[in-house]
């Protein structure tokens, strides 16, 4: 009888002793591989529990060094190694700063919307909203570009002032709000001129009676009154004009737009005391 576990492998039959030693070649470099693999990931995943304290103070000396994105890590390790210490929430708002801090805004706005989930009755809730406020109001573009950013920060601002009117943060979003309102407002009418050059006078009046009926409080609706007053000239809708004309000098008495419009319409014919029955802007005096 043939002992059959003396007897070669078919492999080694096959390719003979040069076949036996590549086969334990790759075996011993693939063992090494393995065995780097797990040296590096023990490095890299090695956890080494610290203080709070001694992480918050870590914190803040990143941040005083204006090292911004390490200074977050390290208020987010404080809540991811001590997540019922009394540091823990204060480093969840101050990780939060740091990313904002650190022009690092969509990790702001994320950290930020944590900790309101977290602790929605925290007294600093009212300074969590500001920031994520701030973290879109400080990407606010010029009026030729998209104004997502713009809206964005209004939502936020807007929730702010709802939700916590006599915060001292809202004081400020308010005015923030108001600046960002009539930026959109700037777009409108931005929109509006262009039509208006091209001649799509429809198009420009609905761009700047948008700006009126929306953005009533803004620096730009006496020039949409007046821009309002050529295209309704230019679409020959006289006496639509004349009620947008009477209108600017109705509010705007002493605006140089009102001179303007004042001037295309005829003067007399616009005295500022009422606009036409229907004319949806009878409703502006």
């Amino acid at each position: 009888m043939t002992d059959q576990s003396a007897q070669p492998s078919t492999l080694a039959k096959r390719h003979g002793r040069s076949g036996m030693a590549s086969l334990r070649h790759v075996a011993m470099a693939f063992g090494l591989a393995l065995t780097l693999a797990a040296c590096s990931g023990s490095q890299t995943d090695e956890y080494v529990e610290r203080p709070a304290e001694e992480l918050f103070a870590e914190g803040e000396q990143l941040l005083a060094a204006r090292r911004f994105q390490d200074a977050a890590r390290a208020f987010e390790e404080v809540e991811r190694q001590h997540p019922y210490s009394q540091l823990a929430v204060r480093s969840q708002i101050m990780a939060g700063y740091a990313y904002f801090e650190g022009q690092l805004y969509e990790q702001s706005i994320g950290a930020l919307r944590a900790f309101i989930d977290l602790h929605p009755g925290h007294r600093d809730v009212p300074y969590a909203h500001y920031l994520i406020g701030m973290s879109y109001y400080e990407r606010i573009s010029d009026v030729g570009r998209d104004q997502e950013m713009t809206e964005e920060a209004l939502a936020a601002f807007g929730e702010l002032v709802r939700r916590f009117p006599e915060s001292e943060y809202s004081r400020d979003a308010q005015l923030k709000m108001d600046l960002a309102f009539d930026h959109l407002a700037g777009k409108e009418m931005e929109i509006g001129r262009y039509y208006q050059r091209q001649q799509k006078y429809v198009a420009a009046i609905n761009r700047f009676r948008a700006v009126i009926e929306a953005y009533d409080t803004t620096t730009h609706v006496p020039e949409a009154l007046h821009r309002l007053t050529e295209s309704y000239l230019a679409l020959g809708v006289t006496e639509e004009a004349r009620n947008a004309a009477a209108v600017l000098g109705y509010n705007y008495p002493d605006s140089v737009w009102y001179e303007r419009s004042y001037a295309l319409v005829g003067g007399a014919e616009v005295v500022p005391t009422q606009a036409s029955e229907g004319s949806w802007l009878s409703r502006f005096f």
